[in-house]
């Protein structure tokens, strides 16, 4: 197999802390990355999600409506979910 450069930028920080945690799992940098780009091919995507942390709009409403709820004690709040 002929092998390639690939070449990238990070923040130095990221680099540092993931190279640590390769290192505890007695990896370097390359076997990490080739690791991650064989398992993306095997995924035929990225290999793990990806999303926004944001809910969406029913999420957005319920938040909002359990924002303006307001229960002095449990079993009020009980009987609420019942209904």
């Amino acid at each position: 197999m002929e092998s390639t450069n690939l070449n990238i930028r990070t923040d130095k920080e990221v680099k540092a802390q993931a190279e640590k945690i390769f290192d505890a799992l007695g990896l370097n940098m390359t076997t990490a990355v080739n690791i991650f780009l064989r398992q993306a091919i095997r995924e035929n995507g990225i290999p793990f999600e990806v999303k926004l942390n944001v809910p969406n709009e029913t999420t957005a409403a319920a938040i909002r409506e359990g924002r303006t709820l307001a229960y002095s004690n449990m079993e009020d709040l009980k009987a609420a979910l019942e209904e």
